[in-house]
């Protein structure tokens, strides 16, 4: 229940899996053995009774597979091979192309690398001296805005990750953040670098808090955030309604509205930082699962995917809420 795909597939959920996933530990919390699957030994019970009455017939077979096929005899070579399996370290995540916390934390680099060289990209056209290479920087901006919005729903909607079009969407997005950050640093200098360390200030510190501090957004309280982060949404659809439809005079649509000598975007803008920051406990705790549910590498995309949503909603959101300071 953090960000779409995350709330939308069951793999990400504690206990859920996916075809051709093997969960690392069993219900009860046990260390699981090749060739695991949850479930079975409820079954062991009721085909117990067959067992015992087969156990007659094997122990007269035994000897006959003994004498006619060798199998009593073990040669030197073979019991120094199996001694090798036996001493071997056990097979890791990594080593069975389960999903891992290291591909992840990769495949999340590889999406932040495309989006800021498209970033850079749509910085230079929007911020450049020359009027047309300005209209080419818009023009990247509204098909960064376009791209990152269809494929952002795409990628959360399928149910398999697709690393192509998951690095699509990065390059997408790259356009936008680019040419939005371009015209923010235009008008208040220095605002893309305090955005930036303010969001690697939050992602660090929601970090410590889960890993050591063993904060979790659960129960009652997930239900709230997402509840409030749906409300948020809505309003963030109608003001951007409005704006395009000239309904509104301020630069943020109705987040440029003063009570009591206090523009709305301020509090709201709070707000949404405090849910951003709540989802990326959220967010850990699904990649958390999924590791724990043995899923397939290829969901270690899945994993990034949500992550990149949102640490770059964690990111405007600063850049906005500095904005209002700012001015």
């Amino acid at each position: 229940m953090s960000n779409p795909f995350f709330s939308r597939s069951a793999a990400f959920q504690e206990g859920g899996r996916v075809e051709g996933s093997v969960p690392t530990q069993t219900p009860n919390g046990y260390p699981t053995m090749p060739g695991y699957q949850a479930g079975q030994y409820g079954q062991y019970g009721q085909q117990a009774a067959g067992y015992g009455q087969q156990y007659g017939q094997y122990g007269q077979a035994a000897n006959q597979y003994g004498q006619t096929a060798g199998y009593g005899q073990v040669s030197p070579e073979q019991m120094a091979g199996l001694e090798a399996q036996y001493q071997a370290p056990s097979a890791t995540n990594a080593d069975m192309r389960r999903m891992t916390y290291d591909d992840v934390i990769i495949r999340t680099a590889g999406m932040f690398a495309v989006i800021l060289a498209l970033g850079a990209l749509s910085w230079n056209l929007v911020t450049s001296t020359d009027e047309s290479t300005i209209g080419l920087g818009l023009m990247a901006m509204f098909a960064g805005f376009v791209g990152s919005l269809v494929l952002g729903l795409v990628n959360s909607f399928k149910r398999v990750p697709s690393p192509a079009l998951i690095l699509a969407y990065a390059a997408f997005e790259g356009l936008l953040l680019g040419g939005f950050s371009g015209f923010m640093e235009a008008r208040y200098e220095g605002i893309v670098v305090q955005a930036v360390l303010a969001t690697l200030a939050t992602f660090g510190a929601m970090l410590a808090a889960y890993s050591y501090g063993g904060f979790r957004v659960q129960g009652r309280f997930r239900r709230v955030v997402v509840v409030a982060t749906f409300g948020y949404g809505i309003f963030c659809l109608i003001n951007l309604g409005l704006m395009a439809t000239g309904a509104t005079t301020g630069a943020w649509g109705l987040r440029s509205m003063t009570i009591m000598g206090i523009p709305l975007g301020i509090p709201l803008g709070i707000l949404a930082v405090v849910l951003a920051s709540l989802f990326l406990a959220i967010d850990f705790e699904s990649i958390e699962n999924g590791v724990r549910n043995g899923l397939p590498q290829r969901y270690a995309w899945a994993g990034a995917f949500g992550l990149v949503l949102t640490i770059v909603w964690l990111y405007v959101e600063f850049l906005r809420l500095l904005s209002y300071f700012r001015d």
